[in-house]
């Protein structure tokens, strides 16, 4: 269940062009979080809806949240200091089920979808498997978060453009390591998450994916959020990322 906590500001920290890292004082969401779950922050007293950012990782009562301004929202909250305080409420959503993915799980993160999987990879390996994590970024000055991955795994990291580590797209190489894996989960662009399903797929792996859409009320009551899923009859039946998801397996997704 998801409860609303005044928290305190910790760090804000940019992590590059219009990326932010913020560390928030938030025990009693902490004490409930799992991972791949999101926080939805008010946003100032201009911003009527609030934002819904994926938890990044959290310990000893502090929760960090990783995102990209986007809109008055977004920017409001990277302009936050320490001391300051923000209404959140969390943690809502369903999570990975990290145990299902196996020994060898490989989670994989394009863009801002990596923030999530930080979590995920330090949760598996502390159940005694050996993850293994790809990120993919635009260009070099997207990377994020390389080095708090590379402390708890193998990493692999790819730029569109080739301006830093292997060009070309996290697919290339999930193709060359998915023979080695026992599970993939997933956070990212649609489309990429399409692919990773697709290569799972065929090697007879499970595969998570954490959906992406516009959210209003972060609850299921709005309906924004709304994405096509499979029926058990094989028709197309709707479900609702903030309260079905953000987490689903992909035999679930009506790609």
């Amino acid at each position: 269940m998801s409860i609303q906590e005044i928290c305190r500001v910790a760090e804000c920290a940019r992590l590059g062009e219009g990326l932010y890292s913020i560390t928030m004082h938030a025990p009693a969401i902490c004490e409930k979080t799992q991972v791949g779950q999101f926080v939805h922050i008010a946003c100032g007293e201009g911003n009527l809806l609030r934002r819904p950012i994926s938890i990044c990782d959290w310990q000893d009562g502090n929760l960090r949240i990783v995102f990209q301004v986007k809109g008055e929202g977004t920017k409001w909250l990277a302009a936050r200091k320490e001391g300051d305080e923000l209404d959140v409420l969390g943690p809502l959503g369903h999570g990975f089920d990290t145990k299902a993915l196996g020994a060898k799980p490989v989670f994989i993160g394009g863009g801002i979808g990596v923030p999530p999987m930080l979590a995920c990879v330090k949760k598996a390996a502390g159940e005694g498997a050996q993850p293994r994590a790809i990120l993919g970024f635009r260009n070099k000055d997207a990377v994020i978060l390389e080095n708090d991955f590379k402390a708890v795994c193998e990493v692999f990291v790819t730029t569109d453009d080739g301006s830093y580590a292997r060009h070309g797209f996290v697919t290339d190489v999930l193709k060359e390591i998915v023979a080695d894996a026992t599970g993939v989960a997933a956070c990212g662009p649609k489309p990429m998450l399409k692919a990773i399903a697709a290569i799972a797929d065929e090697a007879g792996l499970p595969c998570q994916v954490s959906m992406e859409e516009r959210m209003g009320c972060g609850i299921g009551a709005c309906l924004v959020c709304a994405c096509a899923l499979k029926a058990e009859n094989g028709e197309t039946r709707y479900g609702h990322v903030c309260k079905d998801g953000p987490v689903f397996d992909t035999k679930e997704v009506e790609w």
